[in-house]
């Protein structure tokens, strides 16, 4: 029982403890939560510790703020008072405008009871003033115009070339300072006219010289610094052309207006019309109508057609520009669309018929720039310039400026013929081969080929007039016959001229009869002929001698009688004759000069005889047809309508 007691009790012990270590477990948890409390308890109050500090700065904050409000409200007491002050002088101010009104007010009541009573004299004065102004005006004008002189034109407006064709008409050159030549009006197609009217100045048959309208834009375009100015009347452009400086200026502006006034009053259109279309710049270095036809179409302006002349007329407006038509695409294509529009004028003024205007079609344009133009024609001009000046008795210089045109005896197609045939024979290493070609119309004297080398500018000097080429045995038929003056000192000489051997075969072609050779058939200026020539004849060879000669000559199976001859093989000559041409061929060859070693005589290349066979059968068979210039039996000679001057 004790036992049981005793265990009962020992178990009751254990549970006291276990109970007891429970109640120490729970009280050091409570110990353990109690110090985690009062560390937050410290956290906290060392927040709230902050919290007050950041109170304190707030509340100095505070202050501060108090007291900058109250230095604001200072100032805006300060501010008040000046706004103050700036009212109380605004209203002065206004005080014063006041006042001001009041006395303008009263000012202008004044004014205009003063105008009211002095208007009808004020309208009196400015209608005196104006009456002045306007007749001062008036005045001045009338003195302007009543002093205003037409000058003469200038110098270089005034000169003219002078043209070279060849006996066709065929442009061969011209020589003088410019390329110009006058025509008369009436030698311009009425076409042409009324095209250069459509395209310059449409009004031109009514309006008094010059348009208003264009000297504004001049004057306008002066003052404010713009380019030049166009529009001017036809007769305002031959003024500032012909007869005025090209300066661009008001005074010369005003100038040229009161000349074409007085041009159009004392001058008829016609005229004024004419001068214009002799001094208009028409590009490629033309003036004038005549040269610009020539130098864009080949012709002369008589012949131009009504497309010619309508594109020549649209040229005018930009000349440097519109010249390359024809070589230039987009020119060309610019040129085109005005020379429609000049058409469509025309059409509209009835200058011509809508059929012509239909079937006009854009002509065709000669090359520009020309190309290497063909250096022996200038031996032609050469010859025949020294002839004409001959002729009309005066210089050169004086030819070559006074817009003559010489129709020389030239027959262009054969001459250039001539040229491709001589230089078509192969050269030679170290020889130049020289040649001369004749061609004379027996009994007449008319030259129709003279070639007297291959290219000017190398070799100015002409081997058929002047070079004295070994005659050899070319000579020999006029050995049995004594010619009087002037064959029988050529026939004599050792080194005949080509010219003049050709001229001793023409007269044995004629029967004896011997024409001086000339160059020159007539001269004209104006459309008026100045020079007409005359064959220059004479009897040196009866018709027993002329005979005797013919028996050397081989003839062939017509009428042609040829002769070969030379010196050797150091030149060829042959000739071929018939009554209607006398063709001479003279082939010699040169060792060109080479350092210090001159020029010397040289054998003629291999083909020379060939050659010279060639070209006196081209030339026979070109011209022979229409060789015969010769009067008819009977008819009155030419004579020159100017005193000749000999030599």
């Amino acid at each position: 029982m004790r036992a049981t007691t005793a265990k009962a009790a020992v178990r009751f012990g254990g549970r006291a403890r276990a109970g007891v270590g429970r109640v120490r477990a729970g009280v050091g948890h409570s110990r353990a939560r109690g110090g985690r409390f009062r560390a937050e308890v410290g956290h906290s109050r060392a927040e709230v510790g902050h919290f007050r500090a950041e109170v304190g700065h707030s509340r100095a904050g505070v202050g501060h703020s108090r007291a900058g409000v109250g230095h604001s409200r200072a100032g805006v007491g300060h501010s008040r008072a000046e706004v103050g002050h700036s009212r109380a002088e605004v209203g002065h101010f206004r005080a014063g405008v006041g006042h001001f009104r009041a006395e303008v007010g009263s000012h202008l009541r004044n004014r205009r009871i003063r105008a009211r009573r002095t208007r009808g004299r004020r309208m009196r004065r400015a209608l005196v003033a104006l009456c002045v102004l306007l007749l001062a005006v008036v005045g001045a004008a009338v003195l302007a115009y009543e002093l205003t002189v037409i000058p003469e034109p200038h110098p270089e407006t005034a000169m003219q070339s002078t043209v070279f064709v060849d006996r066709r008409g065929v442009y061969l050159g011209r020589r003088g300072p410019v390329d110009r030549q006058e025509v008369p009006l009436s030698q311009v197609p009425r076409h042409v006219r009324e095209a250069v009217i459509a395209a310059e100045n449409r009004s031109f048959r009514t309006d008094t010289g010059v348009s208003p309208s264009a000297i504004a834009r001049a004057v306008w375009s002066t003052v404010s610094g713009g380019g030049r100015q166009g529009g001017s009347t036809i007769t305002q452009q031959y003024v500032k052309n012909a007869l005025l400086s090209p300066e661009q200026s008001l005074s010369r502006k005003a100038r040229e207006a009161l000349i074409a006034i007085k041009l159009d009053r004392t001058r008829s259109k016609d005229e004024i019309l004419e001068g214009y279309l002799n001094t208009v710049y028409f590009g490629r270095g033309a003036a004038g109508i005549q040269a610009a036809a020539r130098n864009y179409f080949g012709v002369d302006a008589r012949d131009l057609t009504v497309s010619q002349g309508a594109a020549l007329a649209a040229v005018v407006n930009i000349p440097s520009y519109y010249e390359k038509a024809g070589s230039d695409a987009r020119v060309t294509a610019k040129l085109t669309r005005r020379w429609q529009w000049v058409l469509d004028a025309m059409a509209d003024s009835g200058a011509i018929t809508p059929g012509r205007r239909g079937a006009a079609r854009f002509p065709a344009f000669r090359f520009y720039p020309p190309g290497a133009t063909d250096g022996q024609r200038q031996y032609l001009i050469d010859a025949a310039a020294s002839e004409a000046a001959d002729r009309l008795g005066i210089t050169q210089d004086e030819l070559a400026r006074g817009g003559y045109t010489v129709h020389t005896t030239f027959d262009l197609t054969a001459q250039d013929a001539t040229a491709e045939r001589v230089a078509d024979q192969p050269s030679v290493r170290g020889v130049q081969l020289h040649a001369a070609v004749v061609a004379l119309v027996p009994g007449d004297g008319a030259v129709r080929v003279l070639y007297g080398g291959a290219d000017y500018a190398r070799q100015p000097f002409n081997d058929a007039l002047a070079g004295a080429v070994e005659a050899g045995t070319a000579l020999e038929p006029f050995a049995s016959v004594k010619p009087v003056a002037p064959l029988a000192s050529l026939v004599r000489g050792a080194a005949p001229t080509p010219l003049g051997l050709a001229s001793a075969y023409a007269t044995a072609a004629a029967g004896g009869t011997y024409a001086e050779p000339y160059t020159v058939q007539k001269i004209t200026r104006a459309g008026r002929t100045l020079y007409a020539a005359r064959p220059r004849t004479r009897t040196v060879l009866d018709r027993f001698g002329a005979m005797l000669i013919a028996k050397h000559l081989r003839t062939g199976p017509g009428p042609l009688a040829t002769f070969t001859g030379g010196a050797g093989t150091r030149t060829r000559w042959r000739t071929t004759y018939d009554d209607r041409l006398a063709v001479t061929t003279a082939l010699f060859a040169r060792h060109p000069a080479h350092g210090a070693h001159p020029a010397g005589t040289a054998q003629l290349p291999e083909g020379a005889s060939a050659l010279a066979l060639r070209v006196t059968a081209d030339v026979q068979d070109r011209l022979a047809p229409a060789a015969s210039s010769r009067p008819e039996p009977g008819a009155a000679p030419h004579t020159p309508l100017l005193k000749r001057r000999r030599g």
